[in-house]
């Protein structure tokens, strides 16, 4: 599991940048003459922000998932890609389209995401003591 989420943290943050780059440059020129301009380019850059949080967040889930046995990390894993795809995929589909009904999935995603950060937060407190104990410095 800790590869594979691993792996799909590295590909999803790439495929955030990439998306933000279109949408700064791409769809910036595609849309600039269109009434709701403004709002599909933010649509966009808070699914560009939101994805390349939650990529990073899934390498961390990959690391803990390497020391916490259990079903904490996969669920945090699970979620974080459900929010990417369900959050920052409604408002990229969203500043394409302009279809503002996709709007009702993307607090779906975000609860997805939420969920995951709990996930996380339950997964971290079975992290294994270090030998030396907390850092006093």
């Amino acid at each position: 599991m800790n590869r594979t989420v691993g792996l799909f943290s590295a590909v999803s943050a790439f495929l955030g940048v990439a998306l933000g780059a279109l949408g700064a440059h791409g769809l910036k020129a595609l849309v600039r003459d269109l009434p709701d301009a403004a709002d599909r380019l933010g649509w966009w850059e808070t699914a560009a922000r939101y994805h390349l949080v939650h990529a990073l967040a899934l390498g961390l889930v990959a690391v803990v998932a390497h020391h916490v046995p259990g079903r904490a990390p996969r669920l945090a894993a699970g979620l974080f890609i459900a929010g990417i795809i369900v959050f920052s995929g409604s408002l990229y589909v969203m500043g394409l389209t302009g279809l503002r009904g996709l709007g009702a999935l993307t607090p779906i995603g975000g609860f997805a995401q939420l969920g995951g950060w709990l996930a996380l937060a339950w997964a971290m407190r079975h992290l294994p003591a270090t030998a030396s104990g907390p850092s006093t410095r």
